[in-house]
Formats: structure tokens, sequence, C-alpha cells
């Protein structure tokens, strides 16, 4: 099963539980993440640990950006890691 990185890329969290810099990887247990964020970005780290694409303008790339869904007060970068 393929790696995603997940990175904070920048973060105003009411809660305190995140900074910008922040890097996760999820393999096969969620990491320490809000679950408000987590909920948000799971189907998407889903699909790409098990070999799909996500819509990205035009295209279909391994990776993506979200939003906490706290008003954005949180936006994540996810990537799929070379394996």
């Amino acid at each position: 099963m393929p790696k995603v990185k997940l990175t904070i890329t920048s973060s105003d969290c009411r809660s305190g539980c995140h900074k910008a810099g922040e890097t996760y990887i999820v393999e096969d247990v969620c990491p320490p993440v809000c679950h408000e964020l987590w909920h948000a970005i799971y189907p998407n780290v889903y699909a790409l640990q098990n070999g799909g694409t996500l819509d990205c303008g035009e295209t279909r790339a391994k990776y993506f950006d979200a939003k906490c869904p706290d008003e954005g007060r949180v936006c994540i970068h996810g990537e799929v890691l070379p394996e």
C-alpha cells in the first residue's frame, strides 16, 4: 500500500492542534490529525493509498490540497510518496 505524506501548509487552528510545516506519513493507521480535518481528507487519502488519482484541474494527480471545515483555518497538502 502506498504511503501518503500530509503536510500542514498553513494554520490558524483555534485549538492549536496544528502548526504550519508539520508532516505526517499515513500508512495503515490514522495519523494524529484533528478529527474534523481527518474526516474532510480521508476519502482523498484512501483513494491515493489504493492507487487512485484525483481531479486536479484538467488532469488527474496523485496529490491533493484541502482546507479544514472550520472556515479553512488549516490548509493541508497530501501526496503519494515514491515506493
